[in-house]
């Protein structure tokens, strides 16, 4: 009781800022991550330690989790410490540990390329809020494990093992968007140990990515098979898109964030100009509706009537207010500006859940793969993670002015 007592006078403390500000946004935040507190302070009651939350399922009401290999684990403790961050409590601090000490096993786990997400989105805003060598030795050795599936004839680290999940066959390498999200765990092993070697095949990795993955309008594909013996490309195809000259609303939001982030840590123009280039195919594009959430995929076949996915806006969302930081004056208020857009959309009863509702997730209408018909029109981790994100994000610039 004292600690909800406490959290609504750090609310209220917050919400009067904002109104010296003059910023409605900014009340709908405070709102908005005190219901998130709400919402995952029900959840965690529902997931038993050593499980995961994944997605929900409103027609049979059931909670769907996983175990800590799966490529979402790292959301919800990520989760947890940004709801801590963004109230200035510690309400979920026991919580936190307590998953941390079961996911930390991953840190081993060589045959993922998703260990970015498992454990920098985890034990790196861990460490980012709190320093902490046991958590740092986690995430040396995660970065390690991560290197270790980089190939140098390819210069790329490879994404999927199982050729039964892609159109590759056993010789060939494949490479996702996504694992663009996985690099910034490189960039933080080399300013830990001095060893370029993480930064480096960060680099490589994302100079091939830039390469081949995407088109002459900045749009990307999901996936490029390389020969892993020569290095050469194979296919480009779109695995979880419409179709594979389609634009897949998530892997154009993993490519403007994940180059974001290689600007921030490299400082080369290169990878800032395509990161605007990435933002400005996806804000002028056409079938992207006027409230900027985007449809699942930008081709889908069926706009206006296609479903939207929550969770490629808020990925955008946050991208967008850490590039604004990055550009020009004019192009870093379109940037903020059109985040802002986005979020004040997002915090509508269109995507919010209901206190006790969705399962416990905070974001609906999400997309998870749709030519597979898994996770559709639902409750996704990363959704509510990178919402999150995005509001502590837009209230620090704010309060930067």
């Amino acid at each position: 009781m004292k600690k909800q007592l406490l959290i609504v006078i750090l609310v209220l403390i917050v919400s009067n800022s904002w109104a010296q500000k003059k910023d409605l946004l900014g009340f709908k935040i405070d709102k908005t991550i005190t219901e998130a507190i709400k919402q995952y302070s029900f959840l965690k009651t529902n997931v038993p330690l050593g499980l995961y939350p994944k997605t929900y399922h409103s027609d049979n009401d059931k909670l769907e989790t996983s175990t800590s290999s799966w490529w979402c684990s790292g959301f919800y403790p990520g989760t947890l410490i940004y709801l801590n961050e963004a109230s200035n409590s510690q309400i979920f601090t026991s919580d936190i540990k307590s998953i941390l000490n079961d996911l930390k096993k991953e840190q081993y786990n060589k045959s993922t390329h998703d260990l970015g997400f498992m454990m920098y989105c985890s034990f790196g805003n861990a460490i980012r809020l709190n320093a902490n060598t046991e958590y740092e030795n986690v995430l040396m050795n995660s970065a390690k494990s991560l290197a270790s599936r980089y190939n140098d004839t390819v210069k790329c680290i490879r994404s999927w093992d199982s050729a039964s999940w892609n159109k590759a066959g056993e010789d060939d390498l494949v490479v996702i968007i996504d694992n663009m999200m996985n690099l910034e765990m490189l960039f933080w092993a080399t300013k830990q140990s001095g060893d370029s070697l993480y930064y480096n095949v960060a680099v490589n990795h994302a100079d091939k990515t830039l390469k081949n993955h995407f088109r002459n309008d900045y749009s990307s594909f999901h996936e490029v098979i390389y020969d892993e013996k020569t290095g050469k490309v194979k296919a480009q195809i779109t695995n979880q898109g419409a179709a594979d000259n389609s634009s897949w609303a998530r892997g154009q939001a993993w490519g403007l964030y994940g180059y974001t982030v290689m600007y921030r840590e490299t400082k080369d123009v290169k990878y800032l100009k395509h990161a605007q280039r990435i933002a400005n195919y996806i804000l002028n594009h056409s079938n992207l509706p006027k409230d900027k959430i985007p449809y699942w995929d930008f081709n889908a076949p069926n706009i206006p009537n296609a479903l939207r996915d929550s969770s490629a806006a808020a990925i955008i969302a946050s991208a967008l207010l850490e590039l604004s930081e990055y550009s020009n004056k004019k192009t870093k208020k379109h940037y903020f500006n059109e985040a802002k857009t986005i979020l004040d959309n997002l915090l509508t009863p269109e995507y919010i859940s209901e206190m006790g509702k969705n399962g416990g997730f905070l974001l609906k209408h999400g997309v998870g793969n749709m030519p597979k018909k898994t996770e559709i029109d639902t409750p996704l981790s990363y959704g509510d993670y990178y919402l999150i994100e995005a509001m502590i994000r837009y209230k620090n610039q704010l309060n930067q002015l």
